[in-house]
Parts: C-alpha cells; structure tokens; sequence
C-alpha cells in the first residue's frame, strides 16, 4: 500500500486561498413525510402487483443496535432454534450477537429458503450497493443470514438510513405530514428510533441486466425524464427507446401519477426481455440525496416539463450526452435553434407539439461515457487488512494501527538513509 507524507502548510492571510462561490439548487423543501413516504414499507402494499417478489421483516432496537455498533462479529453458521432464558448471558452475546434477536435470524433464514435461497437485501430507502466489494461473490445475492449481514454492517447507505435520514429535511406544517401520520399513527419529529425500519428481502432475479433497469424522474404528476441506471454502453438499448419510453409512461399513468402521495420523486423500474412489463423496484426523494446520473439536478430542476408547456422534439429518441457540470444540450435544443433561425413563420403554423419525456443513454460516442469503466462506488471501499482487522473487534484494530506505524516508520527511515547516499 503507498504510503503518502503531507506536509501542512502555514497559509498567510495574505494569501488565502479563494474558493468559487457554489450555486445552491433551487430545490424545494424536502420534508420528512416526503422522506417517510418513500421508504419501501410504505409504499410497498400499494404497489405489490408491479413489484418484484419480496418480504419485509420489521426490526427491532437490539437488531437496530447491532448494525449501528462498530465492527462485524458474525453469528455461528448452525444456531439453535430456541433460547434457553438460563443460558442467556454476557459471553454468549459477545461471541454470538444474534442471541438478541433471535426470532429475526430465524425469520431471514426461513425466508431466504421461501424465496429461492437467494436474496438481494435493503433496508427502507437503500440497499448495501456499495459494500458488494466484501461478498465473496460481488454482488448483493445472499444465500446465507451472514452474508445479508456483512453487506448491510460493511455499507455506508445503510449506515445513512440509521444516522442521517432527516439531514437537510424542514420541518413542516401539520396539513403536509396529514397523510403520513393517517398511515402510521405516529408524528414525523419523532427520533430516528422510533422509525418503523424493515429489513426487505428481494427474491433474486435470474439473469438480471442491468442495461434495462431505469431511473425515472416525475416533477408535479408528470414524467419529466429518464436515463438508464448502469453507466455503460449498450448496442441494442437505442432501438428500444420507442417501446421502453411508451411502457414506462403508460406504467406511471397507471400505477403511479394519481396514487402516490408526493407531487415530485424519484422511481425506478425494470424491463425484462420481452420487454412487455415494468416492474417497479424502488421509490426514491426528490432530493439532491438522489443521484441524477446521466442529468444533473440543475439540469432537471430547470428542465421544461408537461406542466410548463414544454414540448421536446427528439429524433428517433437518441440524445446526445455530456456529463460536465453543466446542463447538457441535447438535440431539442440543437432543432429548435435551427427552426429559429428558419423564421417565425412556419413555427405560426405548426400544431401544438406534445410533450414527450427525455430518456437519456449513454451513446457509443461519448467521450465521457469511458470514463465509466472505474469500479463503482470506489469510495466506500476499504482495505482487505482493514476488514480483516475490524473482525477481531477493538484489539484487532489497536493490533493493525501499531503495525501500520511500525510499516510506516520503517519506510520513512529508508528513504531519509537513500537522500544521504544520494548526497
């Protein structure tokens, strides 16, 4: 492992580094109950019929405390079916953490052989995406209790779910947060822990690609755009813009514009060959939390819609993509400027054009797009020594800081000896 040396500099107030004024989102609020009304226990009984098969199992505070808790201890593979209250004390606990909640092991194992003996696990909003680096298959099936439990203690937005779920959320009137609390008798300001988290176990789908699962954006009840959720090419995704476009809007007219609670979120939706069902796999905030990805926010928050009267001519849907910072330009922009430089006077005589939701791919020729190739979620990621040490609890850890001194001591007098060869 290289190891840096960084020097602190003294900065003199003469010399104080300028930083760039940041351009803050014209985002409105984000409240809790928007935050609560997407988390799949919520809106999963209203949606069963279009969503994958999966089973929710509520959490309890000892559950809770141990994903929260530093380090991974694991359960032994063959535990017991029942407790004996007389055997319950501190040593078992310390080498078996499951004893505290043991009808929630039970309950996952018994449910991962219902669904198939294979799983994909969430909590309410995210799903341990970017621990997969840890499963010794590198994905998030799990076959195992185990395996659901180091993705979800190794993941950064499980982490989030349990400590941040509310950051930057206003607080708001009682009239907003008026259909969260019919549905679950309780008030928005409560504390972190008295949220109603669910463990949510998703059968796994076979042959699962990715290239057809889509992230959909809807401002006011209206789809404003989508873009495709792997960042890669695809050959044959481009034909099949037309049909994927029309399920999808015809899917959201349906299922989702007049039954969800919010004006504006986030879904996103699955289309397996032979591409004649979109199955909806997660509901998520209209929120900067939410990652764009072809777009940007600024992009999106200033994109003309439906409800706008905006209209967007696109050639065979094909979308010209720019990932910059910047708001992208795309070929409506480009038609419509030519059509201005035409005149005025055939625009006059035009039809009302209707407006048609962008969904954006990544093309072949993007420059852009080959910067891609680097593995995703990269900066959750953690040294195989450090894992390891974390396993052994505290000593584990104090045991691998004093070698990784001793390492970099070691190093630092090398290098001081070869500056005084060299001279």
């Amino acid at each position: 492992m290289p190891i840096a040396n960084v020097d602190l500099l003294e900065i003199s107030p003469s010399l104080e580094p300028t930083s760039e004024p940041s351009i803050e989102l014209p985002f409105p609020q984000v409240t809790k109950s928007h935050i609560l009304n997407c988390s799949y226990h919520s809106w999963y009984p209203s949606y069963r019929s279009i969503t994958p098969k999966a089973r929710l199992i509520p959490l309890s505070a000892a559950f809770l405390s141990y994903l929260r808790v530093d380090g991974i201890i694991l359960p032994p593979e063959n535990i017991p079916s029942s407790i004996d209250s007389n055997t319950d004390n501190e040593e078992d606990e310390a080498t078996d953490p499951s004893q505290a909640w043991l009808d929630i092991h039970q309950k996952i194992k018994s449910t991962i052989f219902e669904l198939g003996g294979s799983v994909m696990p969430k909590l309410n909003w995210s799903a341990p995406k970017d621990a997969t680096w840890i499963s010794a298959t590198n994905d998030m099936a799990c076959t195992t209790p185990n395996d659901i439990y180091l993705l979800l203690k190794s993941s950064d937005f499980i982490t989030h779910d349990l400590e941040q779920l509310f950051d930057d959320c206003e607080d708001e009137s009682e009239d907003e947060s008026e259909s969260w609390n019919k549905a679950e008798e309780s008030s928005v300001d409560e504390p972190l822990s008295k949220i109603p988290y669910h463990l949510v176990l998703r059968k796994t789908i076979p042959a699962f690609n990715p290239a057809l699962e889509i992230r959909c954006f809807v401002r006011s009840k209206h789809l404003l755009c989508m873009c495709q959720r792997d960042l890669n090419h695809f050959d044959f995704l481009p034909r099949l813009i037309p049909k994927l476009r029309s399920l999808i809007q015809d899917a959201f007219d349906k299922n989702l514009k007049k039954s969800f609670p919010d004006a504006s979120f986030v879904f996103d939706v699955y289309i397996p060959p032979p591409h004649d069902r979109v199955w909806l796999i997660d509901v998520n905030p209209w929120a900067p939390r939410t990652d764009p990805l072809l777009f940007s926010w600024l992009e999106i928050l200033n994109m003309r819609g439906r409800e706008q009267g905006g209209a967007d001519k696109l050639q065979d849907g094909v979308v010209r993509l720019s990932i910059n910072g910047n708001a992208c330009r795309n070929r409506t922009q480009d038609l419509d400027e030519e059509q201005g430089e035409e005149g005025e006077d055939d625009s006059e005589n035009e039809e009302e054009d209707v407006f048609t939701p962008e969904l954006r791919l990544v093309n072949r020729d993007d420059p852009e797009a080959y910067n891609f190739n680097t593995p995703q979620y990269s900066a959750h990621k953690l040294p195989k020594d450090v894992v390891d040490a974390s396993v052994d609890g505290s000593a584990g850890l104090r045991e691998f800081i004093g070698t990784w001194r001793e390492i970099v001591a070691r190093q630092e007098k090398e290098y001081r000896e070869e500056r005084v060869m060299d001279r």
